[in-house]
């Protein structure tokens, strides 16, 4: 949304500057429902200060006016934080920081180095993936404990310290970041490319058992699927059909704004719940085979050519599956906090505004 001023203001610098500091709150504002109505409250309330002194002055403000005035109100970070309050341990100043920081350490550095460099020294250290997974697991909850308690601490200390004491004198208006085009929502055309696909795949799941060659190419010369693929058909095409069900009502009902989020939700649940069968299926060994996603066909068992051509699939296949469920663990996690952090914003909406000026 647009915070400009609805009038043609002859000195479009100032407002610009107000767009900006309006940006910056932002940032430091968790992304829930009601974060562009405080916005848009804090902006009209800056507009109505900025036209009364002008109003008193009889002339459009300068840039070096209007930043007095932004200062005043107070540093963006400082500001995000009395619009969202309710803190303790970490006073208002420090939150918004403390939960950046909080959130950049736990889910952009610990979840990628245990999924892609702790993850895979577990499973090639351990006997079997069920333990690589847990010792995966266990580690990056324990890394989770260990990381939040040493942030919160440090935080917490310069929270006592005052170490935050000053900010609002020592920020400038003037070099806040340049305006960002606004994010567009979701078009019509990516809910059709987005319904398309859903059909492709579920149409493509349903050829797959009369032509293999759509998933193994030429290599349905010699391979065939094997009986943990054969077990696992039926779930796969009504885990496609509920996906396409899924696009296919947000396209049908755009105005469901909870729908999407607690469809995928779902969605991603069951898909776990599918992908560690597998994951059990595939260490139990059905006859001589272990985790046989294929097999040779019958015209190829006698090809010395073709023996380890199994194992190379079926440990490739297994590989992709694992990294599939830790994923969507990840995704499971994250999109049931914010389902939460949806509903908890529904309801706060009757709840009184916080004072957006400085105390």
């Amino acid at each position: 949304m647009s915070f400009a001023s609805s009038r043609n203001s002859p000195n479009r610098a100032p407002q610009e500057l107000v767009d900006r500091y309006l940006q910056a709150v932002r940032f430091w504002l968790p992304r829930e429902d009601y974060q562009d109505s405080l916005l848009a409250e804090l902006g009209e309330d800056l507009r109505s200060q900025i036209e009364q002194r002008e109003a008193e002055l009889g002339r459009a403000l300068s840039e070096d006016e209007v930043s007095d005035i932004l200062k005043r109100c107070g540093a963006p970070m400082v500001v995000a934080s009395r619009l969202d309050p309710g803190r303790s341990l970490i006073g208002p100043a420090l939150f918004p920081i403390y939960r950046f920081v909080l959130r950049m350490v736990l889910f952009w550095i610990l979840v990628p180095v245990f999924l892609f460099i702790v993850g895979p020294a577990n499973w090639a250290s351990a006997s079997s993936w069920p333990d690589a997974a847990v010792a995966t697991l266990g580690g990056l909850l324990y890394g989770w404990f260990i990381a939040a308690g040493i942030i919160t601490l440090i935080f917490a200390v310069l929270e006592r310290m005052h170490a935050h004491a000053g900010l609002a004198d020592k920020w400038d208006p003037r070099k806040l970041p340049p305006l960002r085009q606004p994010e567009r929502k979701a078009s019509l055309a990516n809910s059709v490319c987005e319904m398309a696909f859903a059909y492709f795949g579920v149409i493509w799941l349903l050829l797959l058992p009369h032509y293999p060659w759509l998933i193994l190419g030429p290599a349905a010369a010699f391979l065939k699927a094997a009986h943990a693929v054969h077990v696992s058909y039926a779930p796969l095409v009504a885990l496609a059909v509920l996906a396409l069900l899924r696009s296919t009502t947000i396209f049908v009902r755009p105005q469901w704004r909870i729908f999407p989020l607690s469809s995928l939700l779902i969605h991603e649940v069951l898909t776990f719940i599918f992908l560690t069968v597998v994951l059990n299926a595939a260490g139990t060994p059905h006859g001589s085979d272990w985790h046989p996603f294929v097999v040779l066909a019958e015209s190829a068992r006698t090809s010395i050519q073709y023996a380890n051509v199994p194992v190379i699939v079926n440990l490739t296949i297994l590989i992709s599956v694992l990294i599939g469920w830790f994923s969507l663990g990840i995704a499971v996690i994250v999109h049931a906090w914010q389902l939460i952090q949806f509903a908890r914003a529904k309801k706060s909406r009757s709840l009184p505004a916080a004072s957006l000026h400085a105390r």
